[in-house]
């Protein structure tokens, strides 16, 4: 039976010489795969919706494994996310992230709906590492591995000087934080970011800025919890790093997006 969903186009693979097999993150079933018969054709009316990132409604039926793409109508083609390589590789990383850190045919639509608000907001042009943080932090709950960010790790204190201890999974208060040697240290800013990231709602995003300072604080803390807690691996990551090198030497705006405000 065929029936009608909402979807965001993870990958493809070409299957011979003309058809592609779909991944599709979808707002009722999850993500789940199927077969678009001719797609790789030019002039098929399936090739145009089955571009990577794109956000449509399809017609698919359903099977245990690989299904069938029927058709699609395209809702927002994301034409810039493919057009501009900063933007291009802060969304492809999502996408995968999403995709290794989700199960078949397993329904989440507030995940599904984070992922198309913060693809949108890229394509629009916003500030792609800043949304990347965000979304990290919230696919953290997804995962199951959410760090402790309303009190100390170790003694429950609310108040104080914090850091970030990977060990403790968590926030160190100034008074505990001999407990871990390797801690990372955040600036009063770093911590309110970290905290608001978890819980903030990502439809309320405004305009302001970040420092490097900040964003230099936020990237370490979430690439060492992932790399300890997660279990991911990640091909889009690697190239990120590349990316973001090249941003730092175009400069403080290079690939960054419009400011936003929370």
């Amino acid at each position: 039976m065929y029936e009608t969903c909402e979807a965001i186009v993870m990958r493809t693979v070409d299957y011979g010489e003309t058809n592609k097999i779909v991944t599709l993150f979808t707002r009722e079933w999850g993500k789940v795969a199927a077969m678009a018969r001719g797609a790789k054709k030019p002039s098929s009316r399936l090739s145009a919706v089955t571009q990577p990132l794109c956000y449509g409604r399809y017609v698919v039926r359903r099977g245990r494994g690989v299904g069938v793409l029927q058709q699609g109508e395209l809702i927002d083609s994301m034409r810039m996310l493919r057009e501009d390589l900063f933007a291009a590789a802060y969304a492809a990383y999502l996408v995968e992230l999403t995709d290794k850190g989700t199960e078949e045919q397993k329904s989440n639509p507030h995940l599904f709906a984070l992922l198309l608000q913060t693809l949108r907001y890229m394509s629009e042009g916003r500030d792609a590492e800043i949304l990347t943080f965000i979304y990290e932090m919230k696919m953290l709950s997804v995962l199951g591995v959410p760090p402790l960010l309303d009190r100390c790790a170790r003694c429950g204190a609310t108040v104080g000087r914090f850091s970030f201890s990977i060990k403790e999974a968590g926030f160190l208060c100034h008074r505990c934080e001999a407990a871990d040697p390797h801690r990372l240290p955040l600036s009063p800013a770093s911590v309110r970011l970290l905290r608001l990231f978890s819980r903030f709602d990502l439809s309320r995003l405004g305009a302001v800025s970040v420092k490097a300072s900040t964003r230099a604080e936020l990237k370490a803390v979430l690439s060492a919890y992932y790399e300890e807690y997660t279990g991911l691996t990640l091909k889009t990551k690697r190239f990120l790093a590349q990316i973001d090198e090249l941003r730092d030497k175009l400069g403080p705006s290079g690939g960054q997006g419009e400011p936003f405000s929370l």
